[in-house]
């Protein structure tokens, strides 16, 4: 937007991309948590308006103590908003996460073959190269579930195959696990949350950030029409990598927001109904938080 030129090609691959993003906003304990993470990217924000601070980026400058007691009231407000839509989903549909489902369905078998082995409505449905059931074929020497002999009947997946022993040196990389024993791309010390899945606070909090910024400063895109986060490479803490420096790339603060909601399936904490609604929640108590915000700065709130 401030060129007209194309953005440059960012190309990476996407094994490192996941892992990354996976880890960028995860924000779990001894964190900023997704809504500090959000204080901190508005923060940086101010930064780069190098004091040009107008508020919804019309009239005159106002002085930074103006500027951040707005910008932290509307966002901080959007944030709680979306908390409370967000976990008044969450309560009311306890819903389950990934290794819930993965997990009990998995154990219980599969659902595509009725006349096929180890057959349950309720199981996982089979798609080839993802979820298979083992055979003795497969499992023989050098078969695809080798690792899984012995478990014939039983139903694989095609996953991260959990953390290595050494996180620093080690990649436990992709393979074929028991459904039953799978985990998300998460440290074994906080690997799922111990609250609903629907909604995901993440796509909640950040969508809703993401109104925020854009309305206060009046524009949708990060100031210079990109913001950019440098990862280098083996920098991981999960696992070993990434295998190159990644630069992750915003052009919107939507964009951001839909990265920090696409994350949380890529670390396999949420699935796509969770950040998608979400996102939507987060639009919405954005933009409502910010209208409220202005009756506030005008002295117009109703007593």
């Amino acid at each position: 937007p401030t060129t007209g030129a194309a953005y440059e090609p960012n190309i990476v691959p996407l094994g490192d991309y996941g892992r990354v993003v996976a880890e960028f906003w995860a924000d779990g304990p001894s964190s900023e948590t997704p809504p500090g993470h959000w204080n901190t990217i508005a923060n940086s924000v101010t930064d780069s308006l190098d004091g040009d601070l107008m508020i919804s980026g019309e009239g005159a400058s106002v002085d930074a103590l103006e500027w951040d007691v707005k910008l932290y009231l509307a966002l901080n407000g959007a944030m709680h908003d979306a908390a409370i839509a967000a976990w008044g989903a969450k309560g009311y549909y306890d819903y389950a996460r990934p290794i819930s489902m993965i997990r009990y369905m998995g154990g219980l078998g599969q659902s595509s073959d009725p006349e096929g082995p180890s057959f349950h409505p309720q199981g996982l449905p089979l798609k080839p190269g993802l979820v298979e059931v083992v055979t003795a074929e497969t499992s023989a020497p050098g078969g695809r579930h080798e690792a899984l002999a012995g478990h014939v009947d039983q139903i694989a997946v095609r996953s991260w195959t959990g953390a290595p022993d050494d996180p620093e040196n080690g990649v436990a990389g992709v393979d074929w696990i028991l459904a039953v024993d799978w985990v998300p791309y998460q440290l074994p010390t906080f690997v799922t949350p111990a609250f609903a899945g629907y909604v995901s606070g993440h796509s909640s909090f950040s969508r809703a950030g993401a109104e925020v910024l854009s309305a206060i400063t009046g524009d949708e895109f990060f100031p210079g029409g990109l913001a950019t986060w440098h990862v280098p490479a083996g920098s991981l803490e999960f696992e070993a990598g990434p295998d190159q420096d990644i630069t992750l790339q915003w052009a919107t603060f939507a964009d951001a927001a839909d990265e920090a909601g696409s994350s949380r399936i890529y670390g396999g904490i949420h699935v796509r109904a969770d950040d998608l609604r979400g996102r939507e929640i987060g639009f919405h108590t954005g933009r409502d938080a910010w209208d409220l915000a202005q009756q506030y700065f005008a002295g117009t709130v109703p007593q």
